[in-house]
């Protein structure tokens, strides 16, 4: 009986958070935002969408959504903004710039920023957000495109407890794993920390199996012995670079989908800076950050990531 009443509690809590935060905004209609856009509609929240894209709101528009003709316009009318933005000064832009997010929002409105930025840009418009009487947390995401679409994003939130709690239920319509990182930036910090390791094991991977063929081994061999050995790592048991090794990945697609290897590279500049600016010290860090941007040289920019295998291999 007690399993019951708690379990009728839990559902009672999550729709009325999800009813006081009914109408909301949405500003970067992208790959990403898009996708994670679209789910709100289908649980049937009001949404209010802007991007300089005019297709991509369109887009939106036929889906159910209504649009807003720039961000103080919207930012006017809803209860909750989210941002899926590409770049540190996009984001500064759209939250303090001239008609900005700040400029018109009401009071208490909850801003919810899951673009991928430094930290410091999270924390900065959160101080700024707040002599708003504005509430601000950064919510940068992995999964990538796939999972945007599938709403089965993974989203890695900074900022107070009591915020994470109202935007927990939102969240949790575009993802399926919801991980509070502590104060303001702190999901920025798991993102960029995330995405470094990810870009040094993909190199490292890529590293072993192209040594592996030169060698004369097979790489499906390789690939079964690494997996069940102590090299395995998500990038040579689930994300494999090599073409024909995993049937729904990139790498037997012509490197086409996943996650970009611009993107890696704009992550791993922005562990970069971090890094510099805490003195931290990430050798292999900033060695992948030098690779990647050598990839993007060699033509590579719009391919995924995992296509630093065909650039060790001296493939263009």
């Amino acid at each position: 009986m007690s399993v019951c009443i708690t379990r009728s509690f839990t559902s009672f809590m999550a729709t009325t958070v999800a009813r006081r935060y009914s109408k909301i905004g949405f500003v970067g209609l992208g790959n990403m935002g898009g996708h994670m856009a679209k789910n709100l509609l289908k649980k049937s929240y009001k949404l209010i969408v802007y991007d300089l894209n005019k297709s991509a709101v369109t887009n939106l528009v036929e889906a159910g959504a209504n649009s807003a003709s720039n961000v103080a316009e919207l930012s006017k009318e809803v209860e909750v903004i989210i941002s899926m933005l590409p770049s540190n000064q996009h984001v500064l832009d759209v939250y303090t710039g001239e008609n900005g997010v700040l400029s018109a929002a009401k009071k208490n409105v909850l801003l919810i920023d899951s673009s991928t930025v430094d930290p410091s840009v999270s924390q900065s418009v959160a101080s700024q957000a707040q002599k708003y009487d504005l509430r601000f947390i950064d919510s940068p995401v992995s999964g990538g495109v796939n999972a945007a679409k599938d709403g089965t994003l993974t989203f890695m939130v900074g900022g107070s407890r009591t915020d994470f709690d109202h935007a927990q239920s939102i969240l949790e319509v575009m993802g399926s794993r919801v991980v509070h990182c502590g104060d303001v930036g702190m999901g920025q910090a798991a993102k960029l920390c995330n995405n470094m390791l990810l870009a040094i094991s993909m190199i490292g991977t890529a590293e072993a199996f192209n040594l592996g063929q030169k060698l004369g081994l097979d790489a499906k061999v390789l690939a079964n012995i690494v997996n069940s050995s102590s090299g395995r790592c998500w990038s040579s048991d689930l994300y494999n670079p090599v073409p024909g090794i995993l049937p729904n990945v990139p790498s037997s697609k012509n490197y086409e989908g996943g996650f970009g290897t611009t993107l890696m590279t704009k992550d791993l500049g922005l562990a970069q800076s971090a890094a510099t600016r805490t003195q931290t010290p990430i050798p292999l860090g900033s060695l992948a950050h030098q690779i990647y941007r050598t990839i993007i040289a060699h033509g590579f920019s719009n391919k995924d990531f995992s296509v630093v295998y065909q650039f060790l291999k001296g493939k263009n």
